[in-house]
């Protein structure tokens, strides 16, 4: 089991140096957005709601099709791949890099290698249940696919869209200040109040 333990540690640590050697000329951005998603300062979570409405203002008016709309997201991140590590050190300095910062961004890199792999690890569990148990299987995918067409059909593309992004940008805020453990504590006691009081009423 240590064995074990010991090669994952060194894979994790491998993968993510190799992410840092990618990523390293997006190192002073990365910490930018990493404080930004965090919420180091009262007034981010409105200026990321803020910013993301705009966006999907913009969206809306223009009204592009899938096909453009894919071409110019496809546009704007080749962009980015090849002027952020240009202007990055131009804007942020890159003699200003402290060891503090370099301890942020190694966690950083750590944290997507961990998200990257527990995406794998449910894909893999996703395919072994398959293997296992295939009327299990077939049945979760119908039900929870049918699930978000229903949604879909329901709800604006867009809308259903800007909601998921918006969410999806502030969940790190969200779980740094312990604002969703505090939510989902309040539910599990409401829950156990209605299943007490169900208990005394079948007594």
């Amino acid at each position: 089991m240590a064995e074990g333990d010991n090669r994952s540690s060194n894979m994790l640590a491998v993968e993510t140096a190799g992410l840092e050697e990618q990523l390293q000329g997006w190192g002073e951005v990365m910490l930018m957005a990493d404080r930004v998603l965090r919420w180091e300062r009262a007034w981010f979570p409105p200026a990321i709601a803020g910013v993301v409405s705009l966006l999907f203002l913009i969206i809306y008016y223009l009204d592009p099709s899938v096909l453009s709309g894919v071409s110019c997201f496809v546009m704007f991140l080749c962009l980015a791949d090849y002027l952020v590590p240009i202007l990055a050190p131009r804007i942020f300095g890159s003699n200003k890099w402290t060891t503090e910062q370099q301890q942020r961004f190694h966690e950083i890199c750590s944290n997507l290698v961990k998200t990257r792999r527990r995406a794998v690890g449910w894909w893999k569990r996703l395919f072994s249940l398959k293997e296992e148990k295939p009327k299990m299987y077939f049945m979760t995918m119908i039900i929870s696919l049918a699930a978000v067409a229903w949604v879909g059909q329901q709800v604006h593309n867009l809308l259903l869209t800007y909601l998921i992004v918006t969410f999806v940008l502030l969940l790190p805020g969200l779980n740094q200040h312990g604002i969703i453990l505090k939510y989902i504590g309040m539910a599990k006691r409401e829950i156990n109040k209605l299943l007490k009081q169900k208990e005394k009423k079948n007594e």
